[in-house]
């Protein structure tokens, strides 16, 4: 099949965009040809000073810190052109720049990762494509995860992307940390809550996760360079307020959120509880 002109010169573009991308971020001897002609990096926010764990990313999970697990655990996807640190704390970046990661300055007003990382590509020259929000707590990020979000974008109407697993476990339904979500049939998000949805009606709460398919979010976005710093700048809504969803903010104006389905977990550290637990884990396996 002969390609047309335009779409050939659409490609050579792309192509020559991902080049001038590469040799900026000093990975220009990794590009072969073969890959999507379209750039992604990952942004790590990082602030030192969390209400319910201060210091964490500080922290030494065996013998290295969680910064540096979810770094290392980033980097390791290769689809990924680039991965940063943004951060608010000095400490943080040196810890980041001791092992040889890459780590910039943000400001300590932020509300948000999502503000964090815009700011960290505002600095940027060339932007990305695509830009990945990987939250600064999961020292074990499933690569899967952050693959399944790049392969959203092979579709080129997609704005905003993330993962969710199938519930299986009735405790999880019904606590409100872990946030639910209902989509529609592409695979697109209605809404995210911290209540089960669906209501099933006529069954007793204590087997809904066996009578229905609910999902658990996965924390972890995908966005274009341009949506993110769009996004970044809306002002919290009703919904947002009210579950203390920061992606109700973003359905609220519109924006539609890609889904993909993983089957893999993803731990986070927000307490020392839960910190104590993932050490039990590594120790007993």
């Amino acid at each position: 099949m002969v390609k047309k002109p335009h779409v050939e010169r659409q490609e050579a573009f792309f192509i020559m965009k991902k080049i001038l991308f590469l040799t900026h971020t000093g990975n220009f001897t990794t590009f072969t040809g073969n890959e999507s002609v379209m750039s992604a990096i990952a942004i790590i926010p990082a602030r030192y000073g969390s209400t319910r764990f201060p210091g964490k990313p500080l922290i030494h999970i065996g013998d290295k810190t969680m910064i540096r697990r979810v770094y290392e655990n980033t980097r390791s996807v290769k689809a990924l052109d680039d991965v940063i640190v943004a951060t608010d704390d000095e400490r943080i970046k040196k810890e980041v720049l001791s092992f040889g990661g890459k780590a910039v300055m943000t400001s300590l007003h932020h509300q948000s990762g999502t503000e964090r990382c815009a700011e960290a590509v505002s600095g940027l020259d060339p932007k990305p494509d695509i830009v990945i929000n990987v939250q600064g707590d999961v020292p074990f990020v499933a690569s899967d995860h952050i693959q399944k979000i790049l392969n959203c974008f092979q579709d080129s109407n997609t704005q905003i992307a993330t993962v969710i697993k199938l519930i299986t476990d009735a405790g999880k339904l019904i606590s409100p940390h872990i946030v639910k979500v209902v989509f529609n049939r592409k695979m697109q998000a209605i809404y995210f809550s911290r209540t089960p949805i669906p209501y099933v009606r006529d069954v007793n709460s204590e087997i809904w996760h066996s009578t229905f398919n609910f999902y658990e979010h996965i924390g972890l976005y995908g966005y274009s360079s341009e949506v993110l710093a769009a996004i970044a700048k809306l002002p919290q809504g009703t919904l947002e307020r009210a579950e203390s969803l920061e992606q109700l903010r973003w359905l609220e104006n519109g924006y539609t959120i890609r889904l993909a389905e993983t089957t893999f977990e993803n731990i986070s550290i927000d307490t020392p509880e839960d910190l104590s637990q993932v050490m039990v884990k590594l120790t007993h396996g």
